[in-house]
């Protein structure tokens, strides 16, 4: 494994917010309209990931997500190598296409 291969890291953000009335609704959109603004994709409804090609990336990702989350509901964010997350099983269901293109990008790197 190279030096860099060793840096690169994916960011996944887990996520409950509450959707009771107009105003809670209109901040789980907007979170994640920021989040796919962010260069963030949907794996499953309410969890996210990005990569990231480095620990200032993964940083400065967490600095904006702080910025941006809802102020109610439940946040969470792990950081894991891409090594590890290329090992992620998926035992029911399909990959997204998203996924698949991201994989793809990867591999010119």
């Amino acid at each position: 494994m190279t030096a860099i291969e060793s840096q690169q890291k994916r960011v996944i953000v887990f996520f409950d917010l509450p959707t009771t009335d107009k105003s809670e609704r209109k901040a789980a959109a907007g979170f994640r309209k920021d989040l796919i603004g962010n260069g963030f994709l949907m794996m499953q409804y309410s969890v996210y990931s990005r990569y990231c090609s480095s620990d200032a990336v993964v940083q400065t990702h967490i600095m904006r997500l702080r910025r941006y989350v809802p102020a109610k509901g439940s946040v969470r964010v792990l950081v894991i190598t891409e090594n590890q997350y290329q090992k992620m099983e998926l035992l029911v269901g399909e990959i997204s296409k998203n996924e698949i293109q991201t994989a793809k990008q990867l591999s010119f790197l």
